[in-house]
């Protein structure tokens, strides 16, 4: 027996050990030999490691579990500079309070290491492994910045443009710091002067940031117009689309999307593909409608066989998507096709 990563798997290798999901059930019995659908469900199941009969003697069984071992220890890895990077902005926003100074160099250190090993992060099924609605505001400063990133690279931003977009979207909410914690973490609906002073948080995080000067400036601008729209409805400032920084736009594509898909203490998380929507309707007039189009459509490029479950908790797999409808493919439910582009009432809830 050799335990070896899904991606190692051969077409024809057998399983010799039950498959259990992440939530304690049987995906599989075991004795099966893999074919191409079992090998996409496992994908699609983020199954990270099998057990498959295997020669002792036989040295690529034993490569595909030093392979496989890498990959885990690269997830781990992941996840601890994630969580190392939640203590530090703790300690960033508790001293931005009182201090005019932040640790930029620790802060661009571990931006680093978490982006060296971002191939383990999915914008759409990323989950932290200790989430709290009390500390959202850490957690969605770390995925907006991991986001960022990415949605950079597909829009074609030069390279040297990556790092200092993570930054502004590491930061962005910085001036929250300022904010009292209690109008944050309201169940009930703000007041008027209450969403006046949260407003406030963009002002705040500028006047932190501004003289700063290992940070860009375009940086700097993420946390004064993350909320401006390209119609000039937004704040602090109402400006219009030529004169938001275009490291901003980018910041909040992927901040709308993150708040829209998190717990928070006033309201529950969206379906992703719900949120993907909203996008695509905001884009006209509100947001760059170029880097949502990028956003969505690159976001959404899953590979045939995906498992996902629908708004009515049916659970099966992507047969086709048509680009022209990205968060809406064909989805095939135990031999029952359903398009989602003409079922509107029907929506993908999550992907499996």
């Amino acid at each position: 027996m050799a335990i070896v990563s899904v991606s190692q798997l051969k077409i024809g290798d057998k399983i010799v050990e039950d498959v259990i999901t992440k939530l304690g059930n049987v995906l599989f019995k075991k004795g099966f030999h893999v074919t191409q659908r079992e090998y996409d469900i496992l994908r699609a199941f983020l199954i990270p490691s099998v057990s498959i009969e295997a020669k002792e003697s036989d040295p690529e069984a034993t490569d595909k579990s030093e392979e496989f071992k890498a990959e885990d220890t690269g997830l781990i890895q992941f996840y601890t500079e994630y969580d190392k990077m939640i203590q530090l902005l703790k300690k960033v926003f508790k001293d931005a309070m009182s201090s005019p100074t932040i640790p930029i160099l620790d802060i661009r250190n571990g931006m680093e290491h978490l982006i060296a090993k971002i191939q383990h992060y999915n914008i759409l099924t990323f989950t932290p492994r200790m989430l709290s609605t009390d500390e959202y505001i850490y957690h969605n400063s770390i995925m907006v910045a991991l986001t960022s990133f990415i949605l950079a690279r597909w829009h074609g931003f030069q390279s040297k443009d990556w790092m200092p977009i993570a930054l502004g979207g590491l930061l962005h909410d910085i001036g929250n710091a300022k904010v009292d914690r209690a109008i944050l973490s309201k169940p009930s609906k703000l007041t008027v002067l209450e969403v006046e002073e949260v407003r406030r948080h963009t002002l705040y995080g500028y006047s932190i940031m501004k003289n700063i000067p290992a940070l860009n400036e375009g940086s700097k601008l993420c946390a004064l117009q993350h909320h401006e729209r390209e119609d000039g409805s937004g704040y602090p400032l109402a400006v219009k689309g030529d004169k938001i920084h275009p490291y901003a736009k980018v910041i909040a594509v992927a901040d709308i999307f993150h708040a829209m898909t998190s717990h928070r203490t006033y309201k529950k998380a969206q379906s992703p593909y719900l949120v993907l929507e909203q996008l695509q309707k905001e884009s006209f007039g509100k947001l760059d409608p170029i880097i949502v189009s990028t956003f969505i459509n690159k976001v959404t490029q899953f590979h045939n066989g995906t498992i996902v479950r629908l708004s009515d908790n049916s659970v099966g797999e992507i047969i086709f998507t048509d680009r022209a409808n990205p968060t809406r493919p064909m989805v095939n439910v135990n031999g029952t096709i359903i398009n989602l582009a003409v079922d509107r009432k029907l929506f993908i809830q999550e992907v499996i």
